[in-house]
């Protein structure tokens, strides 16, 4: 009782006290609280109430109010009015999306964004992460660029369905980037539209709607760098999003835009030479001395020109057939003439004769036009493809008097970036440090000439070639992109630093690969604008609406006059001139990319086969070996045969991130081994025998394998031997040291150096495949690496497989089992087969059953000895007596007979 008195009597002292200190606060004035809404009841309703900017500085606010409805708002370039209530249009220099907000300012993170760095489970635990966020920079914000998980997060409520937009740019697919959105359940997007397409050469943009209620944004990344490259980071611009009910306030235009009229939903950037403040009406021009970019806050002094301000090009071929070298500023131009020391630019030369037109293309008028189907040209005039023969379709530039129809250059914030220069096309000095410059080719598709061997296991549908050159500085990189979609090049080579004049050739093998891009990036630091690339010819074989340079003779065949050309039959090659089809020898392939001579003829290596097609040669998986005994070993390893994956050793990044090297085998032509990328929208991937991919850690994405740069290692089957050599590939012992007298088999694998020839392996990929007899390993893919080369090869071009299995035994025969004869016991003697040790073969023939026989024991053969020897002893003792006794009769009768005789 008496601590509740005292708890009342302490309450109400206490309001005594604030009473009396409210009593002694000024009146609240409008500058001393803001207006705001309370939470939405069930019914959609809601009170405005003033909340004071600082506690305890005055009293006296408004009452609260009934608000406006939960779903109101104003349009776009309106913001809702606290005290009156109402939509009010945003004032110059301002803007307002009406129901949503936008971030397009990232001198800072904007308010209620946050951003973390992260260790990944496959990580070191001891990796520092913190400093992994995305930074802002100014017009953009971007990601980290180390081997950490940076997360962008952002959290807004929404009173009515909305949208998000964003603009982003990746270019670099050593980065795993996703979007994803998480709900009032904390429900995450699905996980196929979650993965971001790679942008192909600008920014891309991304849309996708938003559900009523919380809604969490997150931008995440995740690099591996795996090669030691840089990687170039994913950067957010422009983020906007719609359904928020109503915004209380307009934004500012930020420094380089301005809103000249009340009520703009967006700013409107300023041209250039011009620029503007924060919260501008108009834009300014800057003096005469000074530049400024599209869209700048402030202007620059113009630098002196050099020789790296201007570039020099080929004007058109005019009505004469002439053209002319002249020079050009770079746009826009930002150097000064007047400073002191500047150049001038330098005056055109003399008009010459214009160069032909590119093969395929006759001049028409002073420009080139392409001849028509049928016909064919070296650049002057067309000629019709004698009868009997067909067009060589495809394109050919090695004339640049003018940029093809076809291709184009790109790079921001430049003008030109590529210019045609007669004999060869460059990339043209730069002012900025740009990323990179950008020259596109793109094709329709292709289609097989009718006189190309069609081969339905590996077929060759086009193959471009490009001659160029690089000279830099320091650490230039050209790189050689092909696409495979719309969306998405994947770099197939690249060079660093100068480069001598060289050739380069792809094979194309897809309809979907109908995009090319060479792209050349300048010394960076310090950047260097007279690095330069140059690329003298490009050639495209069999593509669709292509033009002929040559004419290819049909195969003679017995077919209705007026015919289209047909093929060889299989096995048979055209021979040169004539038209006519020649049977190659037995046991050959014809090469896809040369029908035409005996040299398309390609014999089969050592115990394969050529296939009925004769497109390839095979293997039936076994193997006959002659011992240095003389005896025949035969080996049957098709239970291998089928597709095979295993994955290296873990291997680590720099920052401890685990990842592996995931390959797939086939040692018979069925279905091909398959790599593929599903990391990137491209779904990028590649069949063979042999192929390699990267396997990173799952728990970074929801899929349960991430897999990237795929790449073949063997599409071509060499042959089955037991050398350590065959051709050009050898795979030494050393590699993979013997416990046992077999010799190991080896499968050889190859990507022919004309298909895939890079410029670290000028020959092409190649692999060994070394089958070892183990007959204590049950498991079929027991398969191991180099010891000294962790990751399968050691030069980057011939990879080494150990493959332990109890079907690389040779098939057992007779002489590997031995018989044990039991003793006799009872009778019965039996008869053992055993194996013998240790055990070298597998399959083949079986033991035989054992066998049991009648026998005679040791006990009778004895006793049979001493019955006889006793019944010959007696014998012989009765004889003897028989004789003793009978001698002396004998002798008796004759002493009696000569008695008698004397008497007489």
């Amino acid at each position: 009782m008496q601590r509740g008195l005292i708890t009342h009597l302490s309450h109400f002292v206490l309001g005594l006290v604030l009473a009396q200190a409210s009593a002694d606060l000024p009146m609240c004035k409008e500058s001393d609280y803001h207006f705001e809404y309370t939470e939405c009841d069930v019914l959609g309703s809601r009170w405005r109430v003033a909340v004071p900017n600082k506690a305890d500085t005055c009293t006296g606010l408004p009452d609260p109010v009934k608000g406006t409805q939960c779903t109101f708002s104003c349009s776009n370039g309106e913001f809702l009015d606290m005290q009156s209530q109402q939509c009010q249009k945003c004032a110059a220099g301002t803007y307002s999306l009406g129901t949503g907000v936008a971030f397009d300012e990232w001198d800072d993170l904007p308010a209620g964004f946050v951003t973390q760095g992260m260790t990944m489970n496959e990580g070191n635990a001891h990796t520092d992460c913190s400093n992994s966020t995305w930074t802002p920079k100014g017009d953009y914000v971007a990601s980290n660029t180390d081997e950490c998980t940076a997360m962008l997060s952002y959290a807004v409520s929404l009173k009515k369905p909305g949208v998000l937009a964003f603009e982003y740019f990746y270019p670099d697919n050593s980065i795993y980037f996703e979007f994803f959105i998480q709900n009032d359940q904390c429900q995450s997007t699905d996980s196929e539209s979650r993965w971001m397409k790679i942008s192909d050469n600008n920014w891309s943009q991304h849309r996708v709607e938003l559900n009523k209620g919380n809604n969490v944004l997150y931008w995440r990344t995740t690099t591996y760098a795996l090669q030691g490259s840089a990687v170039k980071p994913v950067l957010l611009r422009n983020i906007r999003i719609s359904g928020v009910a109503y915004t209380s306030e307009c934004f500012h235009c930020k420094p380089g835009t301005h809103s000249a009229e009340q009520g703009s939903a967006h700013c409107s950037p300023c041209p250039a030479d011009t620029f503007s403040n924060k919260g501008a009406t108009v834009c300014h021009e800057c003096e005469k001395d000074k530049y400024a970019e599209a869209g700048s806050g402030s202007c620059k002094p113009r630098p002196a020109c050099t020789n790296s301000d201007y570039f020099y090009t080929h004007t058109p071929c005019d009505s004469e057939g002439k053209t002319q070298l002249m020079y050009k500023w770079i746009e826009p131009k930002i150097c000064s003439e007047t400073v002191e020391g500047a150049v001038k630019l330098p005056a055109s030369g003399e008009k010459q004769t214009c160069p032909p037109c590119n093969p395929g293309f006759f001049v028409s008028n002073s420009t080139c036009e392409p001849c028509t189907n049928g016909s064919f040209s070296n650049g002057t005039v067309c000629t019709k493809c004698p009868v009997g023969t067909e067009p060589v379709v495809g394109f050919e530039y090695k004339w640049w008097n003018k940029m093809p129809t076809n291709m184009r250059s790109s790079v921001f914030h430049q003008e030109f970036t590529w210019e045609v220069a007669g004999e060869y096309i460059y990339t043209t000095p730069g002012n900025q440090d740009t990323d990179f410059l950008m020259l596109t080719l793109s094709v329709p598709g292709y289609r097989l000439p009718q006189s190309a061997v069609k081969d339905s296991e590996r077929s060759e549908l086009s193959r471009i070639t490009f001659v160029f050159e690089t000279k830099c500085t320091a650490d230039c990189r050209f790189y050689f992109l092909a696409g495979y979609n719309q969306w998405n090049n994947e770099v197939v080579e690249h060079w660093t630093g100068s480069n001598r004049k060289q050739s380069y050739s792809y094979v194309i093998q897809s309809n979907s690969t109908v995009g090319f891009t060479w792209t050349f990036q300048r010394t960076t630091f310090p950047y260097c604008v007279a690095d330069v690339a140059k690329i003298y010819s490009i050639s495209i074989t069999n593509v669709i609406g292509g033009v002929a340079s040559q004419c290819r003779r049909c195969p003679l065949m017995s077919v209705k006059a007026g015919s289209a050309c047909v093929p060889c039959p299989p096995g048979h090659y055209m021979v040169n001139g004539s038209g006519a089809c020649q049977s190659c020898l037995p046991n050959t392939f014809i090469r896809a990319d040369q029908p035409v001579g005996e040299a398309a003829c390609i014999q089969c290596g050592p115990n394969t086969k050529t296939n009925k097609a004769h497109t390839a040669c095979l293997s039936d998986c076994t193997l006959a070996v002659q011992t240095r005994g003389g005896s025949l070993q035969r080996y049957n390893f098709s239970p291998l045969a089928n597709v095979t994956g295993f994955h290296s050793s873990p291997r680590f990044t720099i920052k401890g991130l685990r990842y592996f090297q995931r390959f797939m085998f086939l040692l018979q032509s069925r279905i091909p081994a398959s790599c593929v990328d599903n990391v990137t929208q491209s779904g990028r991937e590649v069949r063979g025998y042999v192929c390699q991919s990267t396997v990173v850690p799952s728990d970074i994405r929801s899929q349960s394998v991430v897999s990237s740069q795929p790449f073949l290692v063997g599409d071509s089957l060499i042959g089955a031997t037991t050398k350590t050599t065959l051709d050009s590939i050898s795979s030494p012992d050393s590699l993979f040291p013997a416990a046992s007298g077999l010799p190991d088999l080896f499968i050889y694998f190859l990507i022919p150096q004309s298909s895939d020839t890079t410029q670290a392996c000028k020959k092409g990929r190649s692999a060994a495949i070394r089958l070892r007899c183990n007959p204590s390993v049950t498991a079929k893919d027991h398969i191991t690496l180099p010891s000294n080369c962790s990751e399968g090869t050691c030069d980057g071009c011939t990879f080494h497989f150990l493959w332990q299995s109890q079907h690389a035994c040779p098939l057992c025969t007779k002489n590997h089992y031995r018989e044990i004869v039991s003793a006799c016991i009872q009778g019965i003697q039996r008869t053992t087969y055993v194996w013998q040790h240790p055990l070298q073969c597998y399959g083949g023939e079986s033991l035989p059953a054992q066998k049991v026989s009648a026998c005679v024991t040791l006990d009778f053969w004895l006793k049979f000895g001493v019955s006889t020897g006793t019944i010959a002893a007696v014998l012989l003792i009765s004889i003897s007596c028989y004789f003793w006794k009978k001698t002396p009769l004998e002798t008796d009768k004759n002493q009696s007979l000569s008695c008698l005789s004397s008497d007489a």
